[in-house]
């Protein structure tokens, strides 16, 4: 593990494996860097430099208040720019995978300026202003954090933000798995302030520079397929692949190293 400081001083542990062109892997929500380490692994056996980040108020990275997407723009900045510093491909350019949220944050903060040499957005939950969550979400979900129930945020925010049926949060709350999630309570107000803050992507997050690659599984839910299209429709230089090895929300780890490596080495 290695340490990067953000521009606001929070500490954000990373962790890489693998050598050769480096790819920066943005986790969604409720997940962290260890969540992401099969795809590390399969990049690593494609023959890149994987660095997976426990975005702040997760794992091992910490946290500074008051909560704000603009701070998530600046701890992925401070570890791309790490990333091109280190390795055997030091000075070159670092390329971005983004998951689910983590996809919104990545073309965010392409469209911010950060720099990326090619970005990868793998199911981007956009929602283009419809059905969004009620405004004052990420408030509610605060204070439950802030009573010292982060428990009951992480049930709010799965049924508010991801709009999971009660049914499926009862079978997650009585599973081994919640208590592990349950810590990760001010993470969902992460999360929500991204996805508001880009409903719709906005016209430099559709212009971005880079080569874009908007990657959605096959049998994924119908609001992601819809999502990634409406996408690729409004990013027309934008690459579309349909990744058929995919299996529900999930990043395939063989298909999607692959797929990466073929673009950037």
């Amino acid at each position: 593990m290695n340490i990067v400081t953000s521009a606001d001083g929070t500490r954000i542990a990373t962790h890489s494996i693998g050598d050769g062109p480096a790819v920066v892997i943005v986790s969604g929500a409720l997940s962290r860097a260890q969540d992401a380490a099969d795809i590390a692994r399969a990049m690593a056996d494609a023959g890149l430099r994987a660095i997976t980040y426990d975005r702040r108020a997760r794992g091992e990275s910490g946290d500074t208040p008051p909560a704000a997407t603009e701070r998530e723009i600046e701890d992925l900045a401070a570890v791309i720019a790490t990333a091109s510093e280190t390795g055997m491909e030091a000075g070159a350019g670092v390329a971005v995978l983004g998951h689910s949220s983590g996809a919104i944050l990545a073309l965010v903060a392409a469209g911010e300026g950060v720099p990326m040499s090619h970005l990868f957005l793998s199911e981007p939950p956009f929602r283009f202003g419809e059905d969004d969550p009620a405004p004052d979400l990420a408030d509610r979900l605060q204070t439950f954090v802030d009573d010292g129930r982060p428990e009951d945020a992480v049930v709010a925010f799965q049924r508010e933000a991801v709009g999971l049926p009660e049914e499926f949060i009862e079978q997650f709350r009585s599973s081994p798995a919640f208590a592990a999630t349950a810590p990760l309570g001010q993470s969902t107000v992460y999360d929500t302030l991204v996805t508001r803050h880009a409903s719709t992507p906005t016209d430099a997050m559709l212009a971005v520079r880079m080569p874009v690659a908007i990657l959605c599984g096959t049998e994924t839910m119908p609001i992601l397929t819809k999502a990634a299209a409406r996408l690729s429709e409004m990013m027309p230089n934008a690459e579309y692949l349909q990744v058929p090895e995919s299996v529900g929300h999930h990043v395939h780890p063989e298909a999607t190293a692959r797929i990466v490596a073929e673009r950037i080495q």
